[in-house]
């Protein structure tokens, strides 16, 4: 006897027939067999752990940047004690922008800038600056602090978020004290270089080559 084509089933047959070949197609995607949705080929507790290792390691990186100072703590390390201390911003144009990175032989600062002048007795005691540049791939946040004569008074290190055999001493920041925006001021000539730190040496060079080039333009055209 043939058997009844799909037209001359009755409605049960027909529900019976479909209710088995949902069946059939939940099995092949519960045993993982070729063709089925990528999604299920990992378990729960594999994306579960993907998941998991992810957003460690990404907390992680995030908690490796070392905090050195606060801004408050290096601005009171910056200026003398009793010191009063104005926060200052200024706007810079792209033409404002480029004449310093000509003086500084670098790159420009950004467009905005906000910067700390400090007077005592009325008398000008000097200006600090914060300067966030990138070292090999993670980011470090400076304070160049310069004197009234337009020369490095000091540099402080807020973060760096480099791991520490990048990070010089506390004693090769001192070099940079009573150094001016000349040819001196150059890993290859007035400052000292560090074995196995020598990208973080140019970009500290870099920012304060850049934070005397501002402040000596912000003098000259009278936002200082």
């Amino acid at each position: 006897m043939q058997p009844p084509i799909d037209g001359n089933l009755s409605p049960a047959d027909r529900r019976q027939g479909r209710a088995s070949r949902a069946a059939q197609r939940s099995e092949t995607l519960d045993s993982g067999q070729p063709g089925t949705h990528p999604l299920f080929l990992f378990s729960f507790k594999e994306i579960f752990l993907f998941l998991f290792l992810f957003f460690f390691l990404l907390s992680s990186s995030r908690a490796f940047a070392k905090s050195l100072l606060t801004q408050e703590e290096a601005l009171r390390l910056a200026f003398p004690k009793g010191a009063v201390v104005m926060r200052k911003t200024a706007f810079l144009s792209e033409a404002d922008r480029a004449e310093i990175a000509r003086r500084s032989g670098g790159p420009p600062p950004p467009g905005f800038v906000a910067y700390y002048v400090a007077t005592v007795d009325g008398k000008d005691a000097g200006t600090a600056y914060f300067d966030t540049h990138i070292v090999r791939t993670l980011p470090e946040t400076i304070l160049v602090a310069v004197d009234p004569k337009g020369a490095i008074a000091r540099i402080e290190i807020l973060s760096f978020s480099e791991p520490e055999e990048y990070l010089p001493r506390a004693n090769w920041y001192g070099q940079f004290s009573g150094k001016a925006l000349t040819d001196e001021l150059s890993e290859k000539r007035g400052v000292r270089p560090v074995t196995g730190a020598t990208i973080t040496v140019r970009v500290t060079v870099e920012a304060a080559r850049r934070i005397l080039s501002l402040d000596a333009f912000l003098r000259e055209t009278k936002r200082r």
